[in-house]
């Protein structure tokens, strides 16, 4: 009898045939109780089963042609029963080791048998098949699934299959595997490594191709990033609004980025936002917004202005004085809030009556005013803040003039008293970057005459209310205007402020130098403590041409009071 080497798999004892004694008194007999047996299906088991019975017969009457065929009927039943037996392994593991016992009976009953012998070979691929099985669970208990080929349960299962198609305990070993596969993924995207996630899935995905499960997989994993993607944004945007919230927002930007699919909404909007508040606070690069004064009201119009660089001065081969040089390269890393319009009349009275401030105009009694008759600007009494360029009574939509340095120092610390926020003069370098709004050219417009509209210049086309026209200005010009005119007559720069060139010149926070070198680097007011002569920067409606250039400026004493320089305010955000 041959043993297949498999049997280690479901062994089972070698058949050995029931002694069964025939004679020529009983062989009739026994010949009908062998054909009986077959008729119910009994193989074997016993004596009284049909094999055990043909066997004995043959042994009695080898030539008789009938037993042999009734032994051929037998044995084409058992292997039948047999390859029943091995279709039945799937739903009944106890099903091989009766295949084993069929076997045993076979290989003794028809050694040389061909279909013994092909169920034999079926046999044996069925009992190779629950090894490669076997082996392939031991590998997949201990988590070795050669997902990159190189062995592992998976080359068991599949080994399983190919000699078995369709064996129920391999497909189900290749569905643990994938299962496996799906939770490296599953556990790579709870630690936020989609990119790991999604090489699992891709392995998980080459395991039993067609099956829903790494689809269903995908798309749970797809939704966990989104919603991962969506919170990290959310907690990114609230720590913005907490004040020292910003390295936070990054470290979640930091995770976004890392995660999120390339051009992810969620990461451009979280990005943008740190932006903004990294160089502009809680506001937004052209917002304009006032602040509540605590007495009652509102500041003035701030127009937050963008953060940038620019080139201060006169560059070199541009007309301009060497107090305008040399020029050089400041940068602004944060926004600024500028009032748009010049500080009227009714805003520093409102700052006069609150405090009680008395203006340097106000305390001896003069200013510097135009004079109609002469044209010339003369020391005129009873002039003040509530004065126009004239010395006559100004209207409060009129940029404040007659004020001095001080006095517009102590107007924007009055501001910050009662707002909370600090207001200041804006720095030599903070007005020249805000008049130019971006433009590199000789005047704010570029060059050439002024666009219609641009601001209260001197043009040749303006006229007094005598008559009077300016020996020096604009050809073809005209603005409507000789004096100051009402704040925000004229349009806006880029910026979204007026009158930054032209209507009055403005003060501003930074002690007079006769030229830039040693000047800050980073755009921030030159002050020397105890200075007596201060910054005054933009034209005014009484300038020349060459005061009008973006780069003029003009030393003034702290004390002076003109009809020509009035300050607007800028504030920290």
């Amino acid at each position: 009898m041959t043993v297949s080497a498999d049997q280690a798999v479901s062994p089972v004892p070698p058949w050995q045939a029931p002694v069964i004694v025939v004679t020529d008194d009983n062989a009739a007999k026994l010949r009908k109780q062998a054909a009986s047996a077959l008729d119910e299906d009994r193989l074997f088991g016993d004596a009284e089963a049909a094999i055990p019975l043909y066997l004995a017969l043959r042994a009695h009457a080898p030539e008789d042609a009938a037993i042999r065929r009734g032994l051929q009927r037998a044995v084409v039943a058992l292997v039948k029963q047999g390859d029943a037996e091995l279709a039945g392994i799937d739903d009944d593991p106890l099903s091989l080791r009766r295949a084993h016992e069929v076997a045993a009976v076979a290989r003794v009953a028809a050694p040389g048998d061909e279909q013994v012998a092909v169920f034999l070979e079926r046999l044996d691929r069925a009992d190779e098949a629950q090894e490669a099985n076997r082996l392939g669970e031991d590998e997949l208990n201990a988590d070795r699934l050669g997902e990159n080929g190189n062995g592992g349960a998976m080359a068991h299962f599949r080994e399983a299959l190919r000699l078995r198609p369709r064996d129920v305990r391999a497909m189900q070993g290749m569905a643990a595997a994938e299962s496996t596969l799906i939770r490296r993924a599953e556990l790579s995207a709870a630690a936020d490594d989609y990119a790991t996630a999604a090489r699992w899935l891709d392995q998980a995905g080459k395991v039993r191709p067609g099956f829903a499960a790494v689809d269903d997989a995908r798309g749970r994993i797809a939704m966990q990033r989104m919603v991962r993607v969506g919170r990290l944004r959310d907690m990114g945007l609230a720590a913005l609004s907490r004040e020292d919230g910003i390295n936070e927002a990054r470290s979640h930007l930091a995770t976004l980025l890392r995660i999120a699919p390339s051009a992810d909404p969620a990461a451009a909007e979280l990005r943008q936002r740190i932006d903004l508040a990294t160089h502009y606070g809680l506001f937004r690069p052209g917002q304009v917004f006032t602040d509540a004064i605590r007495n009652g009201g509102r500041g003035p119009q701030m127009a937050v202005i963008p953060h940038g660089a620019f080139r201060m001065g006169a560059g070199e081969g541009e007309p301009g004085e060497d107090s305008e040089r040399p020029a050089r390269n400041i940068r602004f890393e944060r926004g600024l809030a500028v009032s748009r319009f010049e500080i009227t009349v009714g805003e520093f009275r409102r700052f006069v009556l609150a405090s009680g401030h008395r203006s340097r105009s106000t305390r001896r009694g003069y200013s510097t005013a135009y004079d109609e008759r002469s044209g010339n600007f003369v020391r005129s009494g009873n002039v003040d803040w509530q004065s126009d360029y004239a010395g006559n009574r100004a209207t409060d939509s009129m940029p404040v003039v007659h004020v001095s340095a001080k006095d517009a120092t102590a107007y924007a610390q009055w501001l910050s008293e009662q707002t909370g926020q600090r207001y200041r003069l804006l720095s030599e370098a903070e007005f020249e970057y805000a008049l130019r709004a971006g433009g590199r050219g000789l005047y704010p417009w570029g060059g050439g005459m002024p666009p219609d509209d641009t601001g209260n210049f001197t043009g040749a086309l303006d006229k007094s209310p005598s008559g009077r026209r300016w020996s020096n200005a604009f050809t073809g010009y005209g603005d409507g205007s000789w004096g100051p005119a009402p704040v925000g007559r004229y349009a806006a720069n880029a910026f979204g402020l007026h009158d930054m060139d032209g209507n009055v010149s403005e003060w501003v926070a930074d002690c007079w130098h006769d030229t830039y070198r040693r000047a800050p680097r980073g755009g921030e007011a030159w002050v020397n403590p105890g200075c007596r002569a201060r910054v005054v920067r933009g034209g005014s409606w009484a300038s020349s041409p060459e005061q009008t250039r973006s780069s003029w400026r003009m030393s003034g004493e702290a004390n002076s009071t003109t009809a020509r320089t009035g300050f607007r305010v800028a504030r920290d955000i």
